[in-house]
């Protein structure tokens, strides 16, 4: 059943009344953003210092108020609070009766698509989940990056056209997700931009213990040409010691990291085995090669999780038993940690001092 009045999108006046609730990086810039197009912020909610400052920053003279006040001024809402904080809060602001029938609601979350503000639907909400594709430094550079930056856009059909233009207003480029592909969608750009400053961040810090002096000028130009070649040419653009195929060099690797930085062996071994996948799926491991590399990698997984050098248990035969397998195979994908979210404790949304209160974040 459609519980959304359906002309309300098209009846709305054109320049809007903004609120943002949870001055995290994202909502500032996004109200800043809307405000240049002609709408007008009218109401912030923050609750720790760095929140208030960042308003402050970003959209001076804004009052910052309690998140049922940010409801009750404004006729758009920015939901942007971390994604597991956003449920409850909704949920929040539905049971106390803050969201009015006729209001814009958008989150920002990645992860979720519309069904997560159904209790603010039924109350009358217009739902909107517009997702920007940008990492955020809560400054006003902020709003600069997001001109031509892609949003994942989930919305009701009634209000398409609406959720768009306003992504168009912010400078941005409106990307239809369904609602039940969010939660792949958001996994990809994890994949893609968090663990990339984990990766950039090791590699730095590797570089550093071997002596260079500036980590971030020796990979700025690789890293460049490497993300170049990688958005032109996908797999064709893999090189290294994985994809050719030289596993004597991926051993060395990671003996030094053992030595060096045991806590980056596991990452290591687990991009390794990908890469060589995609290597061999595309070609360019040759197979003859791919077998010795991914014994090699089985024999260092195996000792990193015995704690022996040479990947063999206790009680298991010499390499050179008769027995003994001369390539021991691929090893089984190491599976991702559980990852569940946290327990929700949905509390009333104008307390601060709740444990599970929506504290900004990055979002």
């Amino acid at each position: 059943m459609n519980t959304i009045p359906p002309t309300e999108a098209q009846d709305r006046p054109a320049r809007l009344t903004v609120g943002v609730v949870g001055a995290g990086r994202v909502g500032p810039a996004l109200a800043a953003s809307l405000q240049l197009a002609g709408h007008r912020p009218v109401a912030v909610s923050g609750v720790s210092d760095a929140s208030v400052r960042r308003a402050a920053a970003l959209l001076p003279d804004v009052p910052i108020v309690s998140p049922s006040e940010v409801l009750e001024r404004a006729e758009l809402v920015l939901l942007t609070v971390p994604d597991d904080a956003l449920p409850g809060l909704v949920a929040g602001l539905a049971e106390t009766g803050a969201v009015r029938p006729g209001q814009l609601l958008v989150h920002t979350s990645g992860r979720f698509g519309t069904a997560v503000l159904d209790p603010a639907t039924r109350a009358g909400a217009l739902p909107l989940a517009l997702h920007p594709a940008m990492t955020f430094t809560g400054t006003r550079v902020d709003v600069q990056r997001l001109a031509g930056c892609s949003f994942g856009v989930t919305a009701p059909e009634p209000l398409r056209m609406a959720a768009e233009a306003l992504v168009i207003e912010m400078g941005g480029e409106p990307e239809w997700i369904e609602e039940d592909a969010r939660p792949l969608y958001h996994a990809a750009l994890a994949i893609g931009a968090n663990h990339l400053v984990t990766l950039v961040a090791q590699a730095m810090e590797l570089l550093r213990r071997a002596g260079v002096g500036a980590p971030d000028r020796m990979l700025g130009p690789l890293l460049g040409a490497a993300l170049d070649n990688a958005l032109r040419s996908g797999d064709a653009a893999l090189t290294g010691p994985v994809a050719r195929g030289d596993a004597g060099t991926v051993a060395a690797h990671v003996s030094e990291l053992r030595k060096h930085a045991p806590q980056s062996v596991e990452g290591y071994l687990a991009m390794a085995r990908t890469t060589a996948d995609r290597a061999l799926a595309h070609g360019l491991l040759k197979p003859e090669l791919a077998e010795d590399l991914l014994g090699v990698l089985a024999n260092v997984g195996t000792a990193a999780a015995t704690g022996h050098q040479d990947g063999r248990r206790p009680d298991a035969p010499s390499s050179d038993h008769p027995d003994h397998p001369d390539h021991p195979g691929r090893p089984e994908h190491p599976g991702h940690p559980d990852g569940s979210d946290r327990p929700e404790h949905p509390g009333h949304p104008d307390d601060p001092d709740h444990p599970d209160h929506p504290e900004e974040g990055d979002r």
